[in-house]
């Protein structure tokens, strides 16, 4: 059974999703919460597997809860769904920076909610890595921040340091491995072994990072 927490301030958004979600056998929600601080309350006591967090609510905004769940290493395994009105949303980067594993705009349609729950359930990436490419190489253009220098770098390999820059530029792992002629087990297993040198949740934060240190660029994906 999956496990879901709904976070918004609007009680209607909350009803309707409640609604659509507890009508398939598969998943349960497990709590509401109106605002970001209860959210992490409720987060930290019913342990979601995954949350749906509006990005603006009152008080302790989505964002801020976002950063204090996935920094709970007693949620480690509880993933973040960014609920946004629009798709090109500057707080829906910085989600992504801190630990989002995606996110879905209000207006999407039920199947595709259901189909998004499930996907990141199974730990798997809720969108495709061109539409999180996209959201980011806007907002990374838009603020025009110079590359940053990162430690983590050095811990990589010259191969990993390549597959991440891949991964940046929104390739699947069939998809670096037809570009590295490599098996996909193969391009899986540097994909993973990045992550865990980087302390990454998902392939999200992963595209993040490769911009961030330079490793992509916005201007090479026009």
């Amino acid at each position: 059974m999956i496990k879901v927490l709904l976070a918004d301030d609007q009680a209607l958004v909350r009803a309707g999703f409640r609604a659509l979600l507890d009508a398939e056998p598969d998943i349960t929600v497990v709590g509401e919460a109106a605002d970001g601080a209860e959210a992490v309350r409720l987060a930290a006591q019913t342990r979601p597997d995954v949350v749906l967090m509006d990005i603006r609510m009152p008080g302790v905004d989505g964002l801020e809860a976002t950063g204090r769940i996935v920094s709970d290493p007693d949620l480690t395994a509880t993933r973040i769904v960014i609920l946004t009105t629009f798709e090109l949303d500057e707080y829906v980067f910085e989600a992504l920076r801190v630990g989002a594993s995606g996110f879905l705009v209000k207006d999407t349609e039920p199947v595709d909610l259901l189909r998004g729950v499930r996907a990141v359930a199974a730990g798997d990436g809720l969108l495709s890595p061109g539409v999180t490419r996209r959201v980011i190489a806007e907002f990374a253009s838009r603020q025009r921040r110079p590359a940053v220098a990162s430690p983590a770098l050095d811990q990589l390999t010259d191969r990993e340091r390549e597959v991440v820059a891949l991964v940046g530029e929104g390739l699947s792992n069939e998809g670096i491995a037809s570009r590295l002629v490599v098996s996909p087990a193969t391009a899986k297993t540097h994909v993973s072994r990045a992550m865990i040198k980087l302390g990454a949740r998902d392939r999200a934060q992963l595209v993040v990072f490769a911009y961030e240190a330079g490793l992509v660029r916005p201007g090479w994906l026009t």
